[in-house]
């Protein structure tokens, strides 16, 4: 995954400043109109309550008649605040609801920073839906449960004026989010290029996506570094002052977090994720945000990745 947020910079406060008050256009599939407003999107009050699986929610969660959900929500088009400054917004914010009715439950979505979640998990938490990437050391802290498929991708100003090379990153002003799997990588990245003798890589380093978009747009990166989704949605929303460069890479599943320490929210959450991707639900609701090519077919629990 990645991150967001203080008094906030929504993802619609960031097009109007970024395009000094012009339209934003929409992406591909339509999910977002110009000005940034949510479209018209699946309903998840549609979904119906499972009763086998809600009888595996465990008492302390079932009797709040919530299931309490911690998100960054300034990852658009994920998860973000909406254009009213204090709704959560987004596919993931959709899918949490989702999950949540199939379960006999209310969604109750709270903004988190992005390197608190996992920490508060079993505790302020039930569940972390924030485009979570699964890797081995996420999977010592808590139990992931598959369900959505992201890449890794560059952005760079429209036209590429600083003439960057995705080969070779030595010598440039990398924007990227704090607490990420990129900023990590990023990391790997400047040890390498230091290996090398070559010209240092200068990390800028914000803990909010919204002001990585910021800094590029600005000229105070030469590039960013972020998911897949988040890259395409930050070309969108900054009506074509940025491209994407090269393809993407490093394809890797996303979960939502769950305690090790609670198997029967675990496998609830597990079920509910499975059922929502048989009967469609799930489909739908990727598709009204134009991410339906991250779907998967299993909700897996902890896979195996690298």
């Amino acid at each position: 995954m990645r991150l967001f947020r203080p008094a906030p910079l929504t993802a619609v406060a960031l097009a109007s400043v970024l395009l000094l008050g012009a339209c934003s256009t929409d992406d591909d599939a339509g999910s977002t109109p110009s000005g940034g407003a949510t479209a018209a999107t699946f309903d998840p009050a549609s979904v119906a309550k499972d009763d086998t699986i809600a009888a595996l929610v465990p008492q302390k969660v079932a009797s709040t008649g919530k299931l309490v959900v911690g998100s960054d929500t300034s990852y658009a088009p994920a998860e973000y605040i909406d254009e009213d400054g204090t709704t959560p917004v987004g596919y993931d914010v959709e899918l949490a609801k989702a999950l949540a009715a199939v379960m006999g439950l209310t969604a109750d979505v709270q903004t988190a920073d992005f390197t608190g979640i996992i920490p508060a998990i079993g505790s302020k938490y039930d569940v972390g839906i924030s485009s979570f990437t699964i890797n081995p050391e996420r999977m010592k802290a808590a139990n992931m449960v598959q369900y959505f498929q992201a890449g890794e991708a560059y952005a760079v100003q429209k036209g590429n004026p600083n003439k960057v090379d995705p080969s070779d990153l030595c010598g440039l002003t990398v924007g990227v989010q704090t607490g990420t799997v990129e900023d990590d990588e990023l990391a790997d990245m400047v040890k390498k290029c230091a290996d090398e003798g070559k010209k240092p890589i200068n990390p800028l380093k914000y803990p909010k996506q919204s002001d990585v978009t910021t800094a590029l747009v600005g000229g105070k990166a030469d590039l960013m570094y972020a998911d897949s989704p988040i890259i395409a949605y930050a070309i969108s929303q900054t009506a074509g002052q940025l491209e994407q460069l090269g393809d993407v890479f490093a394809s890797a599943p996303q979960g939502i977090v769950v305690s090790k320490d609670d198997q029967a929210l675990t496998d609830a959450v597990q079920k509910a994720m499975q059922k929502l991707i048989d009967d469609g639900d799930y489909a739908k609701i990727l598709t009204a945000w134009g991410n339906e090519a991250g779907a998967v077919k299993t909700a897996e629990l902890n896979p195996k990745v690298d």
